[in-house]
């Protein structure tokens, strides 16, 4: 499931990223622990000048003292060789995000400057900052016209709002605190309904909020869509004259919908918005506009109720209305998209066994064809001479890389200084013969100070998802290389149900969430132990968030002796209770074959953990966000209560201010003391190792 992972935020790597193969080179230095990563820069959002010169983009940076990320602008001269990066905007108690390029080389920029929402340009030669447009009550994102007269803002306000100023709502003294609903969907992600839509509004810049134009108040929904849905769901025609962008008509069905169409709608608010593609009951976004405006590239999926369907890329003639899929032959889900300046192909990103790739698709062929080879591809600019992207991998965040030939050039080092003199684990890839007979892959990741003949005891990770990977990218949360620098070799197998391996394999989980996803992780392992004699098969601990910590559950019940105890983090304990408490129950509903539990309990039950706790054995360390309204904390507190009632070793740790993630450094350096220390207290740890986790 897309937003049912392991959670991580993917950042890059080295002029070419360090690869998921055996590397046998024991760089001498310090392990990395998890207070380095909390540390790092964090590179995103980033555009590329018109005249080819300027890379501008945010970064993050830690404030570590109040706990949470900040953001700058930074850039690069792309003209001149061996140029570094430097600020552009850089103000410690304020946020820069956003940037986009506007004519004459003008950055516009999200910032909360003053505590107020707004929108400010500046030169990318640097200069006086000018305001440009302060939206009334705040906003969530904007986009620049390709004139750079007005923007496209996104803001929550009540439905049907006539302007972006927000309603007035009059207040009751003697009111209560009580939520009302006569709907499902009450709450979603980690936020509770308050009636508001996220709606697109056009601002003249320069003129007060009287003067935007709503441009979806006729359409109940979302758009972009919530929580994660961006700029990414929205676009301007060249010439300006319309705006397209995605959106889920809610009704009463919004929970049990995927059904996400793209529309178009005069810029000027003239006319009511148009569904492009009211004839597919899937998922359709990314509306992507070509150079020439004659194009509209987008993704399709064509399974209404699966969010994890192959997005194929779709190109539709804006003249006559006719749509050809150009990767229907291609077994690859489309992630990205970006129209060549030429018009005559089209960047995407894709992942593809344990990597996510750049490629292009011919236009008028649909011919798809490989550019870069390791890591993961977490941004794409195309520019005249090639191409300007991020990529990240196993063992390096994010970094900015351009391509004009066949080689990626690396263009920065992020953060070199940071992790100067810090030893970096090596990583091996396996494959073994699973569940179906078929092809199964994982990688094995070796402490860079593991001594020649030693053992390491395993950390054996289970992806989220399900529809996941636990592929060649560098991750803030479960970071293979942090276990690593505690003295653990990382097991780690792509079962049945992940993804960049064909939708038939992606598509094998489906309503046999403990059949061959266990029987691929039984195998896994043991083809790893069996392999890479450096690994301490004996002294093993499971792991696994969201769907991995659901497997973690069904674990305990199912392969009770295997491990020396587990760690289960917002994972599925009684789908039952499941059914009814989610509130994605698109998800839920098609994981289990499409009816809700009331009309097929027994699909749901064969797969539930619960009704297996008579076997549970294993130590288990169970932690939950009491703000995760998609895997909600009491399925936690109550395997937290079936591991105490049986006077199972375990210890239950809650995070009152997370989601179905754990995203504050604070946090999360408290989350791999609390696992470190649970698996050093049932492994013994590595023999001679000094650990510095804290967890009891």
């Amino acid at each position: 499931m897309k937003h049912f992972l392991l959670a991580g935020v993917a950042l890059a790597s080295v002029a070419a990223p360090a690869a998921a193969q055996d590397q046998t080179a024991k760089p001498a230095g310090r392990d990395l622990t998890i207070e380095d990563v909390a540390k790092l820069s964090r590179v995103g959002a980033p555009v590329v000048s018109p005249d080819g010169r300027w890379l501008v983009w945010q970064q993050r940076e830690t404030d570590l003292p109040n706990n949470r990320g900040r953001y700058d602008l930074w850039r690069l001269d792309l003209s001149t060789k061996g140029a570094v990066p430097e600020p552009l905007v850089a103000e410690a108690t304020v946020n820069e995000t956003g940037p986009q390029f506007g004519p004459g080389n003008i950055v516009y920029f999200q910032s909360d400057k003053g505590g107020a929402d707004q929108i400010i340009s500046i030169p990318v030669t640097g200069g006086a900052q000018t305001v440009q447009s302060v939206p009334a009550g705040g906003f969530s994102g904007f986009k620049l016209s390709p004139d750079g007269t007005r923007v496209l803002v996104w803001a929550d306000r009540k439905p049907g709002a006539p302007t972006i100023e927000p309603a007035q709502v009059k207040k009751d003294a003697n009111a209560g605190s009580a939520r009302v609903y006569d709907k499902m969907f009450v709450r979603h992600w980690d936020t509770w309904s308050n009636g508001d839509r996220s709606q697109l509004f056009v601002l003249p810049l320069g003129k007060d909020n009287a003067a935007s134009i709503p441009l979806s108040r006729t359409l109940d929904g979302d758009t972009p869509s919530k929580p994660f849905g961006g700029g990414e769901e929205t676009a301007w025609s060249p010439d300006g004259k319309t705006v397209f962008f995605a959106l889920r008509e809610a009704g009463t069905t919004e929970p049990l919908s995927t059904n996400l169409d793209i529309f178009s709608v005069p810029s000027d608010g003239s006319a009511a918005p148009i569904n492009l593609t009211a004839d597919n009951d899937g998922t359709d976004n990314l509306p992507t506009v070509s150079p020439d405006g004659k194009w509209l590239a987008y993704f399709a999926m064509k399974h209404p109720g699966y969010e994890a369907d192959r997005q194929v890329l779709m190109l539709r003639d804006l003249a006559t209305g006719n749509v050809r899929a150009l990767t229907e032959g291609w077994d690859r889900s489309v992630a990205s998209i970006a129209w060549a300046p030429d018009g005559k192909k089209i960047y995407v990103t894709a992942q593809d066994t344990q990597e996510e790739p750049i490629f292009t698709v011919d236009v008028k062929t649909g011919k798809v064809t490989r550019l870069t080879q390791e890591g993961v591809v977490s941004a794409v600019i195309p520019t005249k001479k090639g191409v300007i992207f991020s990529m990240n991998s196993l063992l390096s965040p994010d970094d900015f890389y351009s391509l004009t030939g066949k080689t990626p050039v690396r263009l920065t080092s992020v953060n070199a200084a940071k992790l100067e003199g810090i030893a970096m684990p090596s990583v091996a890839r396996f494959n073994f013969t699973g569940a179906n007979g078929d092809t199964v892959w994982g990688y094995a990741v070796k402490p860079a100070s593991l001594a020649e003949g030693k053992k390491a005891p395993v950390a054996f990770i289970v992806h989220g998802g399900p529809q996941g990977s636990m592929n060649n990218s560098w991750s803030y949360r479960w970071n293979p290389a942090v276990f690593a620098g505690a003295g653990y070799a990382v097991v780690t197998v792509d079962f049945h149900g992940s993804t960049g391996y064909g939708q038939g394999f992606t598509d094998a989980i489906n309503k046999n969430w403990g059949g061959w996803p266990l029987e691929d992780l039984q195998k896994g392992l043991a083809a790893a132990t069996t392999k890479f004699t450096w690994l301490d098969g004996d002294k093993a601990c499971a792991l696994g968030a969201s769907y991995g910590g659901y497997m973690i559950n069904w674990i305990a019940g199912q392969w009770p002796d295997r491990f020396k105890c587990l760690v289960q983090h917002d994972g599925v304990f009684d789908a039952r209770a499941m059914a009814y408490e989610t509130e994605e129950l698109w998800f839920d509903e098609w994981e289990h074959g499409g009816k809700p539990y009331h009309e097929d309990p027994a699909e749901y039950e064969k797969w539930n953990p619960v009704n297996h706790v008579d076997k549970w054995k294993t130590p288990m360390l169970v932690i939950t966000g009491e703000k995760d309204f998609r895997i909600p904390y009491t399925q936690g507190l109550a395997s937290f209560t079936a591991l105490q009632r049986k006077g199972i070793a375990s210890r239950l740790v809650v995070f009152p201010d997370e989601n179905h993630w754990v995203l504050k450094p604070k946090n999360s350096m408290q989350w791999y003391g609390e696992v470190i220390g649970w698996l050093n207290n049932h492994t013994g740890g590595r023999d001679g190792f000094v650990v510095t986790a804290t967890g009891q």
